[in-house]
């Protein structure tokens, strides 16, 4: 098991690391919007490119904060009969729910849009508007995103099997596997 919990923590390292990323690019975006604005009523100046990169840093912050959301535990979650359930029947909800729906659905979606990247990639897409940017590193973003998250799922199954199995205790408000 500790091979197991050492590759959950490495995965958990690399989402904790891309969610301080993605905090900066909240950050970044405020500037550049604001920054933006300001040029356009002062100067009456705008440019395509300065609004496209403020979308490409939300879909950024979009897809790969989903897998530090889930690895910080604050995912939006239906908990009507989850709160009802004890400890080990939590563990076991959260076990088959990733192992059976998330990764499934992550690695399906990750699937289903290469080809909408690769396409992007090989034509050397660009935007139609004018000073716009180039479209496939966005479009790589979708399915990393999805492999990032299904790769976040693949951590806590780890962590929910160490859990079951009195490895490890789950701190209910981090989801950090504790000795």
């Amino acid at each position: 098991m500790r091979p197991l919990l050492a590759l959950s923590h490495a995965i958990d390292q690399l989402n904790e690391k891309i969610g301080y990323v993605c905090n900066l690019l909240v950050l970044i975006a405020c500037l550049v919007s604001a920054g933006n604005a300001m040029i356009r009523y002062a100067f009456s100046y705008s440019s395509n490119g300065w609004l496209e990169a403020q979308w490409y840093m939300f879909a950024i912050l979009v897809m790969f904060g989903a897998s530090y959301t889930f690895k910080r535990n604050e995912h939006v979650r239906v908990e009507i009969l989850y709160l009802m359930l004890s400890e080990r029947g939590q563990l076991w909800l959260d076990l088959i729910g990733t192992l059976f729906f998330l990764i499934p659905a992550c690695l399906l979606l990750a699937y289903l849009s290469w080809p909408f990247f690769h396409q992007a990639y090989a034509v050397g897409e660009m935007s139609g508007n004018a000073g716009g940017l180039v479209r496939w590193p966005i479009k790589f973003v979708i399915p990393s995103g999805f492999v990032m998250l299904a790769l976040q799922g693949v951590s806590e199954v780890i962590k929910r099997i160490a859990a079951l199995q009195g490895y490890v205790t789950i701190d209910a408000k981090y989801e950090r596997p504790t000795q």
